[in-house]
This record gives C-alpha cells, structure tokens and sequence, in this order.
C-alpha cells in the first residue's frame, strides 16, 4: 500500500478545480475512485474535506490517502530523440505562449491504444522552474499545423477564455475533391456524435446536433477534379471541417473516415498513388491569430508552413505551397 502523499499547489496551479489538479499530480488514482474519496472527505485540503469543483490557491497543501491498488499510469522517461523531436516542432515561443508544427499520425492526448502522443513528450519543453506546458487546444490525429500551449494555468485559462468566446480567427488549407460548384460561401451543419459501431464519427443532425458553422473559399482549382480550400471553423466540432466538406460534396483528399465518394461513386476515385499525392488526409492547420494573453495590445499570428509531404501535394498540382494571403481578410472574428 502506498502511503498517504501531502502535495504542496504550486503558484502554477493558482485556481485550478481540484478534479483537475489531481488528474494531472496523481495520474495513478482512478477517476472513479478519486470520486468516491472526495464524496467521503478523504481528499483534504489544508486539513478541511476538498469537493470536485474545489478552487486550489498556491501554498495549499492537498492531502491525498493511501492508494492500494494496482498503479494505473508509469511515468516514462523522455528519451533524448524525443525530447530532440518536440523541440524541433517548435515554430513560436515567446515563454509564455508555444506553438507546434505538429506532424499528421500524433495525437495530442493519450487514450486506448495511444502510446506516443504529444502531450507525452511535453516535459521536454519544460521552462527552467521546471513547469511543463500545457495544452490550449486540440488538433485530429490525421490532421498537422498550429497547435498552441501554455506555459502556465493562468495563460491556458486566458486562452481557453478566447478559444470559447470564439474570439480566435483559425485557418485550415485542405485539398478537396471535387471542385465545390460554389467557389465561396458558410456551410451551417448541426454535429452529433454517429454512436453505435461509428462511435468516432460524427454526422449532421439538424434536430439534436450542436451548433456548427464553417466558412469557406476556394482558392485555386486544378481542373475540375480537385480545389485547394481555405477554411474557417467558426465553431470547433469534432472532426467539422470533414464532416462539413462531405457534406459540400466535396470531401477532402485522403479521408477514409468521411470521404463517402470512394464508396458510392468508385469511378470518380482519385488515384493518389498514380497523382504522387501523399496518402494522408489533406488537411492542415495552417494559421491562427489572436489577442495575446497576456498583452493587451499584441497579436499572435501564427503559421505553420505544410510539412514536406503535403508541400509536394500543393506543387504537384501547380498551387502555392507558400501562400501568405489571408483569404478571409476582410471578414469579422
């Protein structure tokens, strides 16, 4: 049996929820558990009984009780290649905010089945107090670009703040295919989760589904066959760029999720192999600006160039790779 652990909140953790707070110090205590211990009072702070939704301020001391049971979570140790990997992701960092290029087939949060992830490798971008980052925001698996973190709770919370009040302009390049017959427009599509076997998919429900907007433009066409797209999540589904680019009718390259074309019309199926595309879906977060968190008066703006294999994509179909206007210049946050 481990023995009870009194754990010191740190100037870091200033007005973290306690659920919170102990997912992230003691990975190793099981949600449901950690529950029933709150429920009972043996999870204390500064001696008096703690809630889930208890605010924690540095100097408190949270006392958590023995835990007999199996550990759940090992901590592993960052070899040097991954530390040498995460650091060369890095493409903004102004010691308060950081910003990934993250590469497509990295998730950002660990799960079943998800060893390697980014959110795993963050203690080596550690600042020198020893403070790991932390995630503002979340990108797909199969989806690479600007991926923002924090270096402290309270600029995450003022992040978070801007990511919720939708007060964060993001853009997305992506290949589609076929070229939408409107060449700019909004595309309003409700989401809900597919459930039963498709439990990591997402379909339009005009009745139950949550609220979705997606701005979009074209911006160069190649033929008839596929676009290269702008687009502009006005809201931040799960998967809504994939969903609402099917929904278009024109679904984005390499999307074995959504892209429905491949089945109904295999005639129309675009050859990536004999086009020399890569096989990966299309898409890539490609900007994002906003007010910074901590300086009234500055703004991020932020862009990832597009990794190696979809820069051949973009020059294969004669578009440009290295594009620096705004498509969506003249419209409002």
């Amino acid at each position: 049996m481990s023995e009870v652990r009194v754990i010191p909140v740190s100037v870091d953790d200033e007005g973290q929820r306690m659920d919170r707070w102990i997912k992230r110090h003691a990975p190793d205590l099981p949600y449901v558990l950690v529950q029933k211990l709150l429920r009972k009072g043996q999870i204390r702070v500064d001696g008096k009984r703690a809630k889930t939704d208890t605010k924690l301020s540095a100097g408190q001391e949270v006392r958590l009780p023995p835990y007999s049971g199996e550990r759940l979570y090992e901590k592993k140790k960052i070899t040097p290649e991954e530390a040498n990997f995460i650091r060369s992701l890095v493409i903004y960092d102004d010691g308060e905010v950081i910003a990934l290029n993250k590469p497509e087939g990295w998730a950002v949060q660990g799960g079943t089945n998800t060893n390697h992830h980014i959110d795993g490798l963050l203690e080596a971008l550690a600042n020198k107090e020893g403070t790991k980052p932390r995630l503002v925001h979340r990108l797909d698996k199969d989806t690479s670009g600007v991926l923002l973190l924090a270096r402290s709770a309270k600029v995450a919370r003022e992040l978070g703040f801007a990511f919720k009040g939708r007060d964060v302009k993001k853009t997305y390049w992506a290949l589609v295919s076929p070229v939408p017959e409107i060449y700019d427009g909004t595309i309003k599509a409700p989401l809900i989760k597919a459930g039963g076997l498709n439990k990591e998919r997402m379909r339009i429900d005009n009745e139950e589904g949550k609220h979705a907007v997606t701005e979009y433009k074209v911006v160069d066409v190649a033929g008839s066959e596929i676009a290269f797209v702008a687009f502009w999540p006005r809201t931040g589904r799960t998967h809504q760029l994939r969903v609402h680019a099917e929904y278009m009718g024109s679904p984005i390259l390499g999307d074995n999720k959504y892209n429905q074309r491949d089945i109904e019309h295999e005639h129309e199926k675009i050859d990536l192999d004999g086009m020399h595309l890569a096989r990966r879906l299309h898409l890539h977060a490609q900007r994002i600006v906003l007010q910074h968190p901590t300086q009234p008066h500055k703004t991020l703006d932020i862009q990832a160039p597009l990794p190696p294999e979809l820069a051949k994509s973009w020059k294969k179909l004669g578009f440009d790779a290295n594009m620096k206007d705004d498509p969506f210049e003249n419209m409002k946050t």
